[in-house]
């Protein structure tokens, strides 16, 4: 595997793309997932899923069955979703916990804020205590989290540098979109489940090439000829236009805009993929996120949320702009996953880029296989 990653670094008219294992092989996605997710900022989820104190959502990353929850103080938090005890799945669906987290099991109980606070008859019949029991060492084991524009981020190692650090040239980008942003409610979000691995859905995000065919409504108006290239070696990738042209409902009713933006925003929108797998759009009126959950190595669920400048928007504009959005995620599907059935052809060396058009998903590739070959994993 090694010496075929280093192929991705020659440049970019010479370059292969990575080789089929690297989207066909659960061995290979088992390696990719500390190297690519464990030990990064990768997305979980979006905090407005949890809105209210105590609300708790269980999710299952990469196989890991996580709990997110906002504790008392009004945190958003994220820990292992089992009881410290027997390892027992404390949390099954999304819920209101008004009291502890208690583990069907034994009824091992937690605080909102990871502490074990009861241990029923741990030390025998009606004794809740025992001496070799020490319940400040048997809280729940929390997931070192970070949120930006409302997208939950998770560093699963505990090792990398802090998301501000790491993000701050993407933080300073987006400065002027660093305000408040509201997410539409249930007619402004949507899941998309596609037969792919994640990869090719954050490769096909990055570029803007395949517009005319893929999306020929879509560059009827915002057209190949007025995007350009983003590309920021080993943290993200991906495309934007210098056209954009505002979401109008009936009568010529807009979105409003977002407080004070710079002179560039009146025309432009930018499309990024925040390595690894967080797929973000900032746009003068309404921005997005869709976080991608890697199910398996052929499988991804994409969770897409959308964002407005009030909270009181139109309900109807809202949904006829979720059903614009959601069109034109569908219409990657053919493509996505007509990508993952040719990963299956051995002939294929990993596919050559054009020196012109995709730099972005080169930069991914590039960035994906700098990040194997320094894992340990994949150390003589």
């Amino acid at each position: 595997m090694s010496e075929r990653l280093q192929t991705i670094f020659a440049p970019l008219a010479q370059a292969n793309g990575l080789a089929n294992e690297h989207y066909t092989d659960p061995q290979v996605h088992d390696i990719e997932k500390r190297a690519l997710f464990f030990d990064t900022w990768a997305g979980l989820s979006v905090a407005s899923e949890i809105p209210e104190i105590g609300d708790a959502k269980p999710i299952s990353f990469l196989g890991m069955p996580l709990l997110i929850i906002r504790d008392k103080a009004g945190n958003v938090r994220v820990f292992q979703n089992i009881c410290r005890h027997r390892g027992m799945i404390l949390v099954s669906k999304a819920q209101r916990i008004e009291g502890a987290i208690r583990c069907p099991y034994h009824s091992w109980c937690y605080s909102s804020e990871g502490r074990l606070i009861t241990t029923p008859h741990v030390g025998g019949p009606g004794k809740n205590a025992h001496p070799e029991v020490d319940k400040a060492a048997l809280g729940l084991i929390e997931v070192r989290s970070h949120i930006w524009r409302d997208v939950i981020f998770i560093n699963i190692s505990g090792d990398a540098p802090p998301f501000e650090t790491v993000h701050k040239h993407l933080i300073k980008r987006w400065k002027d979109f660093d305000q408040p942003m509201f997410q539409g409610g249930e007619n402004s979000k949507f899941t998309i489940n596609v037969k792919c691995n994640w990869k090719l859905a954050v490769e096909n995000y990055c570029e803007s090439y395949h517009l005319p065919w893929v999306h020929p409504g879509l560059n009827a108006y915002s057209r190949l000829e007025d995007h350009y290239h983003i590309e920021e070696a080993g943290l993200y990738s991906g495309q934007g236009t210098n056209f954009y042209r505002q979401f109008e409902g009936d009568g010529g009713y807009k979105f409003p805009s977002f407080n004070k933006l710079g002179k560039k925003w009146g025309d432009s929108a930018e499309y990024i993929t925040v390595f690894p797998n967080v797929l973000m759009a900032c746009q003068k009126d309404h921005a997005w996120s869709a976080v991608l959950n890697p199910i398996s190595n052929e499988l991804t669920t994409e969770d897409i949320n959308i964002y407005y400048a009030s909270p009181t928007t139109n309900e109807e504009m809202r949904e006829a702009n979720k059903k614009q959005w959601k069109d034109i995620f569908i219409e990657d599907i053919l493509v996505v996953e007509g990508m993952q059935l040719g990963r299956n052809c051995t002939g294929f060396d990993g596919g050559r880029f054009s020196p012109a058009m995709d730099g972005p998903t080169h930069l991914f590739h590039s960035w994906v296989a700098n990040k194997l070959l320094n894992n340990k994993s994949l150390r003589p």
